[in-house]
């Protein structure tokens, strides 16, 4: 099982940055972030599933210092980068032409993609009671003080972008659906290097994705709050025992508690295989394959005849 842990985090790793050749030739900053974020999030993943395989040691804990807060910023950046592209979706459906994305646009795709993500992961220290916990065959695991604090810091941010994508969404759908004739035209006749089967693709994405954080985080929220929500007292009693690292057999949990965890583990690999699916083996994506294997056989071939033969007395001239 660990070796499966580990493997699924690099093979996801590995399929989401796949896709990348594709979306740097149409360009768009909130699906590139998402890429970024999704290979971050399952590299740590399969980097943690082989350093604790079958242990609970603490022999890297500078790594799950920074480990655990991009976990933090990637579970906040998703449902952003979300609301960016259903934003840009949503415009383009009510839009007589594709509009070029303004300044405004920019800065707010920025915000939502990195600097709210980065600013949630600085906010992470009021509610961090204790340094991190580790979790056999998983490793790093973000410690959080369950209380109010920490349901404004961690769980609205991560909500509420979701929930307005999800919105936004709807609006997109609703009106594709009214003027399916004359934006297959506008598409068809723009500049852009947006297609029909892309944008649809893009749409299903979002919802998905806005689905999945909806329903993941409300069902963690849950799990995670019902009946332990403790008391805020102060800063100082909140990080006593701040240099605590928890660690954590498998035997010690529940099987419900275990199962509950490993659902959530196994969602973000998951993710990226649905990414993949939705963009690493069309038409494009294909066409992106054949065209990089070309290249590097072009280059390997090109390289081959630079090279002197070294069994020969003689070389080219």
């Amino acid at each position: 099982m660990p070796s499966a842990l580990a493997a699924a985090g690099f093979v996801a790793s590995a399929l989401v940055l796949a896709t990348l050749p594709h979306h740097l030739r149409v360009k768009n900053f909130a699906t590139l972030s998402i890429i970024a974020w999704l290979f971050l999030y399952n590299l740590i993943y399969g980097i943690d599933a082989v350093i604790w395989e079958g242990n609970v040691d603490i022999v890297a804990p500078v790594w799950c210092d920074i480990a655990t807060k991009v976990i933090i910023g990637a579970e906040t950046s998703i449902p952003g980068c979300c609301l960016c592209l259903a934003r840009q979706l949503n415009r383009i459906a009510f839009s007589v032409a594709i509009p070029p994305p303004g300044w405004r646009d920019r800065a707010l795709e920025f915000i939502l993609c990195w600097g709210f993500p980065v600013l949630i992961m600085a906010l992470h220290y009021i509610v961090q009671g204790h340094r991190f916990d580790l979790i056999e065959d998983l490793g790093c695991w973000p410690a959080v003080y369950y209380s109010w604090p920490a349901i404004i810091i961690l769980v609205l941010p991560r909500l509420l972008p979701a929930v307005f994508g999800l919105f936004y969404s709807t609006l997109t759908f609703v009106n594709l659906y009214r003027r399916r004739l004359a934006f297959r035209f506008i598409l068809e006749t723009s500049e852009s290097p947006l297609t029909l089967s892309q944008y649809l693709r893009l749409l299903v994405m979002v919802v998905f994705l806005g689905l999945y954080n909806v329903v993941l985080i409300s069902v963690s929220t849950y799990e995670d709050y019902d009946g332990n929500l403790q008391p805020w007292e102060n800063w100082a009693s909140v990080h006593a025992q701040f240099s605590y690292i928890g660690q954590y057999l498998s035997s010690e949990f529940t099987p419900q508690a275990r199962l509950h965890i490993d659902i959530f583990w196994w969602a973000v690999p998951f993710t990226n295989l649905v990414f993949f699916a939705l963009f690493g083996v069309g038409e494009e994506a294909m066409g992106n394959y054949i065209a990089c294997y070309r290249l590097r056989f072009s280059l390997s071939m090109s390289q081959t005849r630079r090279t002197p033969n070294r069994n020969c007395t003689e070389y080219p001239a």
